[in-house]
């Protein structure tokens, strides 16, 4: 009894605990290098999963950018977490676009990952991820509406946290530092 009155209640997260309320993280889809890939070649990895699109002319980028921030601020912990970058515009997004786009934040951690448009519908449903085709503009180009969360999983594949882009870099390295850790 008496140690049950010395433990300290734990700190709450600063983003959205998901635990228990999204699947783990599963998918088969092709990597920006054109092989494919599983969320279990990412077992041992912090993960951060993103839905989004290369032609995407301000939410995606904004959020690649703040998650750049995040990985800055993880320091030598950042060697634990991966990125992924999940098309939702795999007409447009091939392996070799998806490399470019995010390489263009961080090769070392992120990775871009694309699919059939069955696969992509399937997992976003799965994630409860929305997003619509617009109508396409008279020179063919279109955008696509889209969810902006990001998912955070832990090491062995749980899902553990979701950040909007209401959490800032700080309080979203805050809570990944405590996900890392309790990994080790």
């Amino acid at each position: 009894m008496l140690l049950g009155a010395c433990s300290r209640p734990a700190e709450p997260w600063q983003l959205t605990n998901v635990s228990g309320h999204l699947p783990d993280l599963t998918f088969a889809l092709t990597d920006d290098s054109g092989k494919r890939m599983s969320g279990a070649d990412l077992h041992g990895n912090t993960t951060l999963v993103y839905f989004g699109y290369t032609h995407c002319p301000d939410v995606c980028p904004e959020t690649m950018a703040r998650l750049m921030q995040v990985i800055a601020k993880l320091g030598p912990d950042a060697q634990h977490v991966r990125i992924l970058f999940i098309s939702v515009d795999p007409a447009r997004d091939t392996p070799q676009a998806l490399h470019a786009y995010v390489s263009a934040f961080d090769s070392q951690h992120a990775l871009g990952l694309t699919g059939t448009d069955a696969q992509i519908e399937s997992l976003a449903k799965h994630y409860r991820v929305a997003y619509q085709m617009e109508k396409r503009d008279p020179d063919g180009s279109y955008e696509v509406t889209h969810s902006s969360a990001v998912y955070v999983f832990d090491a062995q594949g749980r899902a553990r946290l979701l950040a909007t882009d209401k959490d800032s870099p700080d309080a979203i390295a805050h809570d990944l530092r405590r996900v890392i850790d309790s990994a080790a």
